[in-house]
């Protein structure tokens, strides 16, 4: 009798040990997944995502392009994420949409939406795009005046990124097409042109993933990740580009590039490159006097159907997250440690095994200093949408910087650094794409144990620079371009 109730009491320990084993499993879990607040979240076919914000509030809408279905304006109100766009030439439904971005191309201090439509794989197809102008509580196609239908973009494209390219705050649109020429959309004289001919950029390849910002020169420099061809870097000479990938090292003509993100790998103020390539090798190219080498490890570099590709820190330890975006695999993880090493941690949540991932974007969507992730699905098969943060510290501080330029729009392709007393950390306000996709246009830093901020320093598109001295932390600090810079 004594043996058998020593034995009940040992099972009753062993049934407490593992409960608790389990709760420190779930709880220590990176991300949580709070998909459920997503409202409406229907089963559909999703391509790429922008954060702008659409209200002109001062609070960020996440822009989820549709596939034969409606695009979506996702505002986080009343603790849900709504659709707050029922307009017909944005949900645009009858068209397949699947890149997307937002930048001020009319310097009015307002973003405007450029959707891309891709009805074939490659080469011609039936639908342009869109190029969505907010004024008045009215939404304007631009593509669908008389006067702009001259430049029309008729070929399957995949990803668009914006480029002040004269650093005046007045944007152009590169839209990387598949099978046709690249396009380059600016304003001149009120009229949408395609400057990618006379900027010599109209070059036809397999264009997947654009990236912008200070990445070889003081100005926004273009990175385009191409399939079936070599990648271009284009570095900015004065407004005009320069195709340099070759000389760099990135060409990678054997890779078929996909998500592709700046990040600062080494926490020393530099801007340096994350390509993801389809069923290839993943790349992290740091910048070595005139070249750019690959320091990926061998967990990093390992092969999937990647598609986009996000840097940030999610956690707000300080240190940031790449987060790979995979179809019909699972997702992985890695944090950027001290001297560029990548470590991979375990996912649970947010893992998707069976996920049909087509995009992502990060955004703090409620204003606590904690990023969520948005992931978008389709391609092969309708899913719905997924939302994930991360199970964060209640001790982790943060800061979030957003800088504007002159005319009051967001400083998309500028560059804010950091500096501490533990590390200098540059990073890029998203200008596109990472592949189809745009992240909000914030520097978002958590803060590490004993971290002491010096001072943050804003570069402008036109290489001016801002000093930030006098900060409290857990904020959002708005800066803006002083006009006589």
């Amino acid at each position: 009798m004594l043996y058998s109730n020593i034995t009940n009491i040992n099972k009753f320990l062993i049934y407490i040990l593992v409960l608790i084993i389990i709760c420190n499993i779930a709880k220590a879990d990176f991300f949580e997944n709070i998909t459920g607040i997503i409202e409406d979240n229907d089963e559909r076919l999703s391509y790429g995502i922008s954060v702008n914000d659409i209200t002109n509030d001062g609070n960020y809408e996440l822009v989820v392009t549709g596939f034969g279905t409606d695009n979506l304006a996702l505002s986080y109100r009343d603790g849900v994420l709504k659709n707050i766009i029922k307009d017909e030439s944005f949900s645009d439904s009858n068209r397949r949409t699947i890149g997307v971005v937002a930048c001020d191309i009319d310097q009015d201090g307002y973003e405007e939406i450029y959707f891309l439509n891709t009805d074939t794989y490659s080469g011609n197809k039936l639908y342009s795009d869109r190029l969505l102008d907010f004024e008045n509580s009215e939404i304007n196609d631009l593509f669908s005046l008389e006067k702009n239908k001259k430049d029309l973009n008729y070929t399957a494209g995949r990803s668009v990124a914006c480029v002040d390219r004269q650093g005046n705050g007045k944007y152009g649109i590169y839209v990387s097409n598949y099978g046709g020429p690249t396009r380059f959309y600016e304003l001149e004289n009120n009229t949408v042109v395609d400057q990618a001919p006379n900027l010599q950029i109209n070059r036809v390849t397999g264009g997947r993933a654009v990236v912008v910002g200070n990445i070889v020169s003081e100005k926004s420099d273009i990175f385009a990740a191409n399939e079936r061809g070599s990648n271009f870097l284009y570095v900015n000479n004065n407004g005009k580009f320069i195709e340099v990938a070759k000389n760099y090292g990135i060409d990678d003509e054997l890779q078929n590039g996909r998500g592709t993100t700046l990040s600062d790998i080494f926490y020393d103020g530099e801007l340096d490159i994350i390509n993801g390539n389809w069923k290839g090798y993943h790349r992290a190219y740091v910048k070595n006097n005139d070249r750019f080498i690959d320091i990926a490890n061998k967990d990093f570099r390992a092969p999937t159907k990647v598609r986009t590709v996000i840097s940030a820190d999610f956690d707000n330890d300080g240190y940031d997250e790449i987060f790979f975006n995979n179809i019909g695999e699972p997702n992985k993880l890695f944090r950027i440690n001290d001297n560029g090493e990548f470590l991979e941690l375990q996912l649970n949540e947010a893992l998707e095994p069976n996920g049909l991932g087509t995009g992502a974007a990060v955004a703090d969507i409620n204003n606590d200093g904690v990023l969520e992730l948005l992931i978008s699905h389709g391609e092969t098969a309708e899913q719905s949408l997924s939302l994930f943060r991360a199970n964060v510290q209640k001790n982790h501080k943060w800061i979030r910087i957003l800088p504007k330029n002159i005319f009051g729009a967001p400083a998309r392709g500028g560059t804010v650094t950091l500096y501490t007393n533990q590390r200098t950390h540059a990073k890029t306000i998203d200008a596109g794409s990472g592949y189809l996709c745009q992240m909000e246009p914030i520097a978002h830093y958590g803060i590490r144990n004993g971290e002491i901020i010096e001072k943050i320093v804003v570069t402008w598109t036109d290489g001016t620079s801002s000093e930030i001295g006098e900060f409290d932390l857990n904020q959002t600090i708005e800066i803006r371009q002083d006009a006589a810079s």
